[in-house]
């Protein structure tokens, strides 16, 4: 078999739609000062939940970003992908004509795609009647419009848009579709992340099984009590290091690598085995050791199950000793689902570019069965070569990514 010779990937441009932040300015500066979106739901009424806190995203404009869509035609979802798209592109300095005439992939993430919509459509039918339901609404309910409606936005010609749906893994599934895509050569762009919306129905579920926090989110926290859901999209502008260079453009990082598996081992209890196994395939595709990491980005959600479940799973690919620093921004922007490893990967980006480890916020005291340095609510400085990024899904839908610094002296790409 021969080898197949591949291109370097880089990350060119960030767009984030964030609750600490719209913007990949106020997204960094949130991660920096351990912000915290925690607020009361105002996305859908509340009564008769004993609490009802979230990371919502409040005062969101879409007009701001959006150039050629009718917003209107636009699930919240799809308004926050297309929203962040244009941030992307804008951040790598790409112009329009330039995007439109490239093979180019459009790959987006998410678990609920416009289940904030659905919720409308079938309260509408309970209430009122089949007859009653908004069409207007009914046509902007296919997740499919997530990836698509970026294509439509920029009038893209020449391009493959996907809708990725392995829920809170979806991020990093879609960044790991366009590292392929560009390092065979099949595009010339990739924008790829993930995007939900906070919605009835999912923060429903998650209270049911009594897995919503009533205040806060603490990741890795003895004192844990669940998770907080939350909203926004990332997305990430990528591109072969060769293009970059010759257009001048700015490099956040590269992506080194990373791995995917799916135990289905169980419907929402995650597998530390597997999860291990997925870590350890990232790492052998981005042909980094692990004594390598500086940091990693945990799923850390804040319940016992994942959070003991992830950090075992870590140290058996870390060893006990030292493990790497290991964070949750979802202590911040709560659970954001199908964004939320897109956003991570962004939050990495930024440590690698700014030279800092963002906190986990709301801590007390580390849970001995986690024994993480979990960098407790500050940021510290570091100087950063390589990163970690973890995206956990249920159904055993598990997702790494390995960012690196990018350095020029590097002439050779990862086997």
């Amino acid at each position: 078999m021969h080898d197949v010779p591949t291109r370097r990937v880089v990350i060119t441009g960030l767009g984030s739609v964030s609750s600490i932040g719209v913007g990949t300015a106020e997204f960094l500066t949130g991660l920096r000062s351990g912000k915290s979106a925690a607020k009361p739901i105002t996305a859908f009424d509340t009564e008769g939940f004993e609490h009802a806190i979230a990371c919502e995203i409040v005062d969101f404009d879409p007009t701001r970003w959006i150039q050629n869509l009718d917003v209107q035609t636009l699930g919240r979802a799809s308004q926050f992908s297309v929203s962040a798209a244009r941030m992307a592109v804008a951040d790598a300095g790409l112009g329009t004509r330039e995007l439109r005439d490239a093979p180019c992939l459009v790959s987006i993430g998410t678990t609920d795609g416009e289940s904030r919509d659905l919720d409308h459509l079938v309260e509408a039918e309970v209430r009122q009647g089949p007859e009653q339901m908004d069409a207007t609404i009914a046509r902007r309910v296919p997740a499919g419009r997530l990836s698509a409606a970026i294509a439509e936005e920029f009038g893209l010609r020449r391009v493959e848009a996907v809708t990725l749906p392995t829920a809170c893994a979806a991020g990093n599934y879609a960044i790991g579709y366009g590292f392929d895509a560009i390092r065979s050569g099949d595009v010339e762009y990739a924008l790829c992340g993930g995007a939900d919306a906070l919605c009835r129905k999912t923060f429903t579920g998650f209270y049911r099984l009594g897995t919503i926090a009533p205040e806060r989110c603490q990741p890795f926290d003895i004192d844990r009590k669940g998770i907080l859901t939350g909203e926004g999209a990332g997305v990430l502008m990528m591109e072969s290091l060769d293009s970059a260079l010759a257009r001048g453009a700015r490099i956040y990082a590269e992506v080194l690598g990373y791995g995917l598996n799916c135990d289905a081992h169980h419907p929402v209890a995650p597998n530390q085995d597997s999860v291990a196994r997925c870590m350890q395939l990232a790492l052998d595709n981005a042909g980094v050791k692990p004594a390598e990491v500086d940091f990693i980005s945990a799923h850390g959600t804040g319940t016992k199950a994942n959070d003991v479940t992830e950090a075992s799973a870590i140290r058996q690919v870390f060893g006990d000793e030292r493990p790497p620093r290991t964070v949750s921004i979802k202590s911040m922007i709560g659970h954001s689902m199908g964004a939320a490893s897109a956003l991570a990967a962004i939050g990495c980006a930024l440590a690698l570019t700014e030279g800092f480890i963002p906190p986990t916020i709301n801590h007390v005291h580390t849970d001995p069965e986690c024994g993480l340095d979990c960098v407790p609510n500050q940021a510290i400085e570091a100087d950063l070569k390589v990163v970690q990024n973890n995206g956990l899904a249920f159904g055993g839908n598990n997702a790494v990514v390995i960012l690196g610094k990018w350095e020029q002296d590097r002439t050779e790409a990862p086997a």
